[in-house]
């Protein structure tokens, strides 16, 4: 049976110039290199000028993609960013994305799933792509969790970075089989009642300010690692594959404890597992395109690959992909 697929034609990422170090953290707020490195094994992450705002970040990312795809700005009829980090809180960041890049008029929006965002909006673009609403989609993870940070707060601040990623979606013809190139199965949760544990404590219509990121990292960690194993064993199941068929495990990057903990959990081989939060920290809703691109582009994920994506964020929000690239 033949059956049209949403399927990754290119990809990009783009990270600001400066990058802040744990010793760079540790000069302002009580931490060090090796208490950031045992518990979450970061080293570094990138930060965005203050005159940089999250639409240009996302603009960069879209162009390496479009140009990795062989495609232009005039064939790209559907823009979605996953961000939790706005330009402002209207219009969306896709609109703007779609203004910076002169694409013409077509559709726009953003999806706030924060860490879980591009999961989610691969989900809403394969809705689009695979029914024939859209030729050529660019989907787009870009924060700038720096924007959000307590300074003050080590439990917090030393674990987010900036950064976006991309990726352009095209149709596929398949049989209908997981052999197929493209999408082939999504898993999406929520559960709201665990706000209180991953949040920004501000917004429009409560405090009339951005806020701060907070969060109780203890029990995140705890529903991250159960969450995360249910949601990528359902994403699997949709695809008709076993854990044993992926090649390449590409998770949010979070922390370097909860992505050994589902690996461990799921018995994946370690050296199928993506890991790029040493050098990126957690990019939320970036952290997994740019962690792709980074695989690709060394070499490692190649054309024809069983790829699994994953993310868990606030909400709590969690879900996961199974694709063949």
């Amino acid at each position: 049976m033949s059956v049209t697929r949403s399927a990754v034609t290119g990809i990009g990422s783009y990270l600001p110039e400066q990058i802040v170090t744990n010793a760079d953290l540790a000069k302002f707020v009580d931490t060090s290199d090796e208490w950031i490195q045992e518990r979450t094994g970061i080293k570094q992450r990138h930060k965005a000028r203050d005159d940089q705002p999250t639409s240009d970040l996302a603009v960069e990312a879209a162009k390496k993609a479009l140009a990795d795809a062989g495609k232009t700005v005039t064939d790209v009829d559907l823009i979605i960013v996953a961000t939790t980090t706005p330009d402002m809180t209207f219009p969306a960041v896709a609109s703007i994305v779609q203004a910076k890049l002169g694409a013409g008029v077509g559709i726009a929006f953003d999806v706030q799933a924060v860490c879980s965002g591009f999961v989610y909006a691969l989900s809403v673009a394969d809705g689009f792509v695979a029914r024939g609403l859209s030729k050529c989609a660019l989907v787009i993870g870009a924060e700038e969790m720096t924007k959000l940070m307590d300074w003050t707060d080590r439990t917090t601040c030393v674990l987010f970075g900036d950064g976006a990623g991309a990726v352009v979606l095209e149709p596929r013809e398949g049989q209908g089989t997981s052999d197929d190139q493209g999408m082939l199965g999504f898993a999406l949760r929520a559960d709201g009642s665990k706000t209180d544990l991953l949040y920004v404590d501000g917004g429009p219509s409560t405090t009339g300010t951005v806020g701060h990121l907070r969060m109780a990292g203890n029990q995140v960690f705890r529903h991250a690692v159960v969450n995360i194993a249910e949601g990528i064993t359902a994403a699997c199941a949709a695809a008709n594959i076993e854990i044993a068929d992926v090649d390449w495990f590409v998770p949010h990057q979070a922390n370097q404890r909860i992505i050994k903990g589902v690996g461990d959990r799921l018995g994946l081989d370690e050296n199928k597992v993506i890991s790029t939060v040493a050098t990126h920290a957690n990019t939320s809703a970036a952290s997994i395109p740019l962690a792709l691109d980074a695989a690709i582009q060394d070499g490692r994920i190649k054309k024809g690959d069983m790829i699994l994506l994953e993310a868990m964020g606030g909400g709590l929000t969690w879900g996961a992909c199974a694709l063949r690239l």
